[in-house]
């Protein structure tokens, strides 16, 4: 079997670039445990190798960075053993946000090129990373709400740094977003054309590197910013930016029933304005609740206690059989016809939601980051 990931160690100077390289394209390189070890030993093994001073992260394909999640082996996990434990899915979280918090973390300069569909899990390394590019076939969406999840691997932490309500509106309607959108919301950097990837390599290896990291962010920054400019005419149009009045308005309500109700009755022709209502109306509106939550919850928290809460969340989550159902109708049976629990949000009760953001476990897994 040929490998899921492929690791090289690129001459660069006098050091090295280490590139990990996503290779499941059949899959659009959906992340498994597997991967997810597989990254996690080899960013441990280079943060302690002196000749590695950057790490270049891509995939291969044109069509996708990282579509998300292996979704249907969490939904096999989960419908295995109804109310948990849910071995593998949880075994999954708890790793897969170990190898994002790493990733935030990271001491060297990590290039990603989100190149094609970023979403889920795909986005969370991307957003982990300190130096994200996305070129003009990026396509960026969480739309963990059309299958009773919610925008984890570190959602809670990004989401909740973009302006105004731009956060809150993705993260209840799964809205796709493009490159320009991903640059004003601060989940990417630069912005890159894919004709020049092959240059921005050679660039990144023809750098002279330091022994220092920080220096070494700096030389990043200059190997990248010709070619940015560069693609400034390639950039598209965005849709968060031009929307954001419209955006602010729909989130300010007395709740988040009233937030739900006003995305859900809105009247337009706009096409991107009507997907996202269309979303959120037929995804799950238990999940609805839980997504608004989290982010309430999480608004002022660490980056490490946002992995913590987002594992607990996604545990309890996975758990309960709105997840299975919602995989099922989407992404199993594919008949897009969810039988969710709750028709509307005011009909959860609200012991019911509270279950969700409670400990299931005496010791939580990410209790030791640090």
């Amino acid at each position: 079997m040929s490998a899921l990931v492929l690791f090289e160690e690129l001459t660069a100077g006098a050091g090295k670039v280490g590139r990990a390289t996503l290779s499941v394209e059949a899959t659009l390189n959906s992340l498994t445990l597997e991967m997810v070890d597989l990254l996690q030993q080899q960013l441990d093994s280079w943060l302690v190798d002196d000749d590695i001073r950057a790490v270049f992260i891509d995939a291969a394909g044109e069509k996708a960075f990282c579509a998300g999640g292996d979704v249907q082996a969490l939904h096999a996990s989960a419908v295995a053993t109804p109310g948990g434990p849910c071995d593998y899915a949880e075994v999954f979280f708890a790793r897969e946000y170990r190898m994002n918090y790493t990733l935030h973390t990271y001491p060297k300069p990590i290039i990603c090129w989100g190149h094609g569909i970023v979403m889920g899990g795909g986005l969370g390394v991307m957003a982990g990373c300190s130096h994200r590019i996305v070129t003009e076939r990026t396509r960026i969406a969480m739309p963990e709400v059309t299958i009773a999840l919610f925008p984890d691997v570190g959602g809670s932490w990004f989401l909740n740094h973009m302006p105004g309500e731009a956060g809150l509106f993705l993260a209840l309607t799964g809205a796709s977003i493009n490159a320009s959108d991903a640059l004003y919301t601060g989940i990417a950097d630069r912005f890159i054309a894919n004709e020049h990837k092959a240059a921005v390599l050679d660039a990144l290896l023809s750098t002279t590197y330091s022994n220092e990291a920080d220096t070494n962010h700096g030389l990043v920054n200059a190997a990248l910013r010709p070619f940015a400019a560069a693609s400034e005419s390639d950039k598209p149009e965005g849709q968060v930016e031009p929307h954001m009045a419209v955006i602010n308005q729909l989130c300010d309500g007395d709740s988040i029933h009233d937030v739900i109700d006003q995305i859900t009755a809105l009247d337009t022709d706009d096409s991107w304005l009507s997907r996202a209502r269309d979303s959120l109306a037929q995804g799950s509106k238990l999940a609805a609740l839980w997504i608004a939550r989290q982010l309430w919850e999480t608004r002022h928290a660490s980056l490490r206690e946002v992995f913590q809460a987002e594992v607990q969340l996604a545990t309890n989550v996975v758990r309960y059989p709105e997840f299975a159902e919602g995989v099922r109708a989407l992404l199993i049976d594919k008949d897009r016809n969810p039988a969710w629990t709750f028709a509307a949000s005011r009909d959860v009760p609200e012991d019911l939601l509270a279950g969700f953001f409670t400990s299931p476990w005496d010791s939580n897994p990410l209790a030791d980051l640090s």
